[in-house]
């Protein structure tokens, strides 16, 4: 059985697409998905599942949630072991000065790749940096600048429906969620 995080973009954000986690867990568990663990309140399940086709199971995935929930669904899918890699492949130093920087991770949904999201992405000299990664980018801002900071901007761009971003603890804590037996 394979483990993955179902990162949901648009729940309980702004008082729309209100839904309870208890109500998730129960819709992941009616698809046959095992172990489900919810994981605050930004969308985030992370489950057991013997499918090895990602693409099929987001797709179930993501019509489960609609017609449970009466809303567009908009899933994406990350196995244990790819996680893994977003987390042990991050740019050197990147999450290591909370005091001084706000981390983010921009979860891309497949087909969309990094090397074309990243032009997507503006960023704000002396503000914000931004990285490509597999699957991912990675992007930083400095807190004392924060207000100057473009992350902001990708809801005008193009690539905004394809993604969804969560802060780096939110990223490191799924990970490790996703290691637990």
């Amino acid at each position: 059985m394979k483990r993955y995080v179902a990162l949901l973009r648009g729940i309980n954000v702004g008082g729309n697409n209100l839904i309870k986690m208890t109500a998730l867990k129960a819709c992941f568990e009616k698809q046959g998905l095992l172990n489900v663990v919810t994981y605050i309140q930004s969308g985030n399940v992370v489950f057991g599942s013997p499918d090895a086709a990602p693409d099929s199971l987001c797709g179930r995935i993501e019509r489960a949630l609609a017609a449970s929930f009466r809303y567009d669904a908009n899933v994406v899918l990350r196995s244990q072991k790819e996680m893994q890699q977003v987390v042990g492949r991050a740019p050197k130093g990147f999450g290591t000065q909370p005091e001084k920087y706000r981390y983010d991770v921009i979860f891309l949904k497949h087909p969309l790749k990094a090397p074309v999201a990243i032009k997507s992405v503006p960023t704000a000299p002396g503000v914000d940096e931004a990285h490509a990664g597999t699957g991912v980018l990675y992007f930083s801002r400095l807190i004392e600048k924060a207000s100057k900071s473009r992350l902001g901007k990708i809801v005008s761009s193009p690539i905004y429906k394809s993604v969804t971003i969560r802060n780096w603890n939110t990223t490191t804590k799924l990970a490790q969620l996703l290691d637990a037996p």
